[in-house]
């Protein structure tokens, strides 16, 4: 560990600095949970994404609150917010914007589209053909979007939160290796149980909004440059070597795993090293454990291994093929 060789008042220091971001990232889904009734690991995966910097694919049947939880954390942090429903009809230009011809400067003045925001949401991605879904990998990858020859940086943070439907497949788009890639996390939502249902309906009904809950109440727990901050002291959290292992064994294993007939890639271990250090920011820890990665590697893997037709045949999913591997690849103890 690096931190032996630091003076112990920088370590003092970087000690304070991690409490503090911990206690506001906590502030932080302290205060969706008060939005979005149940749904607690769904709220730790999208918050995870959030400060390690990276962008989620929401998928969930209607009615489950996906876009009222992206709405929520746009409150929470006072960040700039969009949305996008994708259409069929739907052009890239209406994602990244266009130039505007001016008949009165005679010049062409560029009109920036929607995804010049910190959290964009990209409700139903797959009703939009590949050429508009691919508008926005510029975004995602390079933080910028290429106007008439001019690339136009995009404010930080910025997240792209996703929402796809599972059961409709028709008139839908897949989205394509390269896309899904991007995405850090795919988070599946899935019903509430009884007793969350309960009190989601009691606390809806009550709602001066017809069939959804009020944002507005929600607290601003921190600013944009104060997520850019989150950030960057997960990033430098504290991890062992043999977690780091555990993380590209773990996507390594995947390769070559029975049941898979394609692997996760390099930005499989990225992700799962740099959303392990977000949970254990978010769970209040000094260094990063084994279970910090084993938390996230179902949200990091799902949508970059595919199932091998037999056991698709067979009826098993990616989860319970991963959920065997997670069990098999030995972590290390520390």
């Amino acid at each position: 560990m690096t931190e032996q060789n630091e003076p112990a008042g920088s370590q003092a220091h970087a000690a304070q600095q991690r409490q503090r971001a911990s206690q506001l990232a906590q502030a932080i889904r302290t205060e969706l949970h008060k939005a979005v009734v149940g749904q607690a690991a769904v709220i730790d995966d999208v918050l995870t994404a959030l400060i390690a910097g990276g962008h989620v694919l929401l998928e969930g049947v209607p009615g489950l609150g996906k876009t009222l939880l992206v709405r929520a954390l746009a409150r929470c942090f006072s960040g700039e917010f969009a949305r996008i429903q994708f259409t069929p009809d739907l052009m890239p230009s209406d994602v990244t914007g266009h130039a505007v011809y001016d008949l009165q400067t005679e010049q062409f003045n560029l009109r920036k589209g929607p995804v010049f925001t910190n959290l964009l949401l990209a409700d139903e991605i797959n009703r939009a053909p590949a050429k508009t879904q691919a508008a926005l990998l510029e975004a995602m990858q390079e933080r910028q979007v290429t106007l008439e020859g001019r690339a136009l940086p995009i404010a930080q943070p910025f997240m792209v939160l996703a929402t796809q439907n599972p059961i409709e497949q028709e008139g839908t788009y897949p989205l394509p290796e390269a896309e899904l890639d991007r995405f850090m996390l795919k988070v599946r939502m899935d019903y509430p149980d009884a007793e969350q249902e309960m009190n989601m309906v009691r606390q809806v009904s009550r709602s001066t909004r017809a069939d959804m809950l009020d944002v507005q109440p929600l607290r601003t727990v921190l600013q944009a440059k104060d997520v850019q901050a989150l950030q960057r002291i997960a990033s430098d959290l504290p991890m062992d070597d043999q977690v780091l292992d555990y993380a590209v064994r773990l996507a390594r294993t995947t390769r070559s795993w029975p049941g898979l007939s394609l692997g996760a890639g390099p930005r499989a271990s990225i992700a799962l090293v740099r959303c392990a250090r977000a949970r254990a920011l978010l769970r209040g820890g000094e260094f990063v454990v084994p279970d910090d990665i084993k938390g996230c590697a179902l949200a990091v893997l799902r949508h970059r291994v595919r199932l091998a037709p037999e056991l698709d045949i067979e009826g098993l999913s990616v989860d319970q093929v991963l959920g065997q591997l997670l069990d098999q690849v030995p972590a290390p103890r520390l």
